[in-house]
């Protein structure tokens, strides 16, 4: 990781990428429960929240919307990803290239590395090439770093997940992605793991309001920088409403109680307008 590379994608050395990949990744089921998040001009509105640092999607995504949004809502352009469809050995396809990234406006890449997958050694060469291609053009990486495949046998193990957060560093990501290890010990040992190269939680299913802020909350005072989140956020009829919240305890390092009333408030608002 280079000192510096990932400020355009943070505020005050802190993290809340909201990710929008999901349509490749996951298909249309995760827009049903809000349906007007199958529109991505509705999740770049989300965006627009002061709390958001940057939007990852897609190519097409990309193509298509972000020129409407330039001067509100930081890009970080999610290179590779392999649809739900895809039923082999966990592998993520590489779907465009850093320096067309950069044409449309991209401040930094993401890119999922599947550790413990047979096809590891393939994807590390990919990133090698995506992650020097973005120095040359002055961008942050940031690493999508889940374990999963033939060489995994349980994806959420601690010591599983704090391997992850190494490969980041070990492969030069700026932030490494992971996902949560289960409690606040298990989060520290991941951050140490990583060293210099920050880290941040991975959103997740939808989970409650308190449950999430909870469980943010923790990763945070464990040595996290931040959050990369999708469902928890664009799932939500109100989502500017948790986001409030989650600006509360990412960025102002305030309670969960403190939170929650953020995002009441915001409620509230939204009922009587």
């Amino acid at each position: 990781m280079i000192p510096g590379a990932a400020d355009p994608i943070s505020r005050d050395g802190k993290f809340l990428i909201l990710a929008y990949d999901h349509g490749l990744e996951h298909g249309p089921v995760d827009f049903e429960e809000v349906p007007e998040s199958m529109n991505p001009a509705h999740v770049f509105d989300v965006a627009t929240h002061d709390a958001v640092t940057a939007l990852a999607v897609g190519k097409g995504v990309a193509e298509a919307h972000y020129a409407d949004y330039a001067d509100e809502v930081t890009l970080l352009a999610k290179l590779n990803g392999t649809s739900n469809l895809w039923m082999g050995e966990h592998d993520s396809a590489v779907n465009w290239t850093v320096d067309y990234a950069k044409e449309l406006g991209a401040d930094a890449i993401g890119f999922t590395l599947y550790g413990g997958s047979n096809h590891e050694v393939e994807m590390a060469e990919e990133f090698r090439t995506a992650q020097e291609a973005a120095r040359e053009n002055e961008m942050g990486v940031v690493m999508w770093s889940y374990p999963r495949g033939q060489g995994v046998k349980n994806d959420t193990k601690p010591s599983t997940i704090s391997y992850a957060a190494r490969l980041g560093l070990e492969l030069g990501a700026d932030v490494a992605k992971i996902k949560h290890p289960g409690d606040k010990d298990a989060m520290a040992h991941a951050c140490k793991a990583a060293a210099s190269t920050d880290v941040v939680m991975s959103g997740g299913s939808k989970a409650s309001d308190e449950e999430f802020l909870s469980t943010v909350k923790e990763a945070m005072d464990a040595g996290a920088k931040g959050l990369a989140v999708g469902r928890n956020v664009f799932q939500r009829k109100n989502p500017a409403a948790l986001l409030d919240g989650l600006e509360k305890i990412i960025f102002e390092e305030r309670s969960v109680e403190e939170a929650l009333a953020a995002v009441e408030s915001r409620g509230t608002q939204a009922t009587l307008n």
